[in-house]
């Protein structure tokens, strides 16, 4: 379950180019604190889809809630 609600939360991440050692800069609007950045646009997906998983299981474990993502609800992660 933490797989599909981590390729739909990558659906939804929003990616742009910043300034940086590092310039590609990606984050899910609906996850607050949930970003990433990457050399390539490749590596800068890969570090956001483990940055949501690691936050998916903090909350999980704190019982704090989990926000919808298009139609994908929280609850339905176990």
């Amino acid at each position: 379950m933490i797989l599909d609600y981590t390729t739909v939360a990558l659906d939804h991440a929003q990616c742009e180019i910043i300034e940086d050692a590092e310039p590609y800069y990606g984050e899910v609007p609906e996850l607050p604190g949930v970003w990433a950045t990457g050399r390539t646009l490749e590596e800068c997906r890969r570090n956001l889809a483990g940055v949501i998983d690691e936050w998916l299981i903090v909350r999980l474990r704190r019982g704090l809630p989990i926000p919808s993502i298009a139609g994908r609800t929280g609850g339905e992660i176990t």
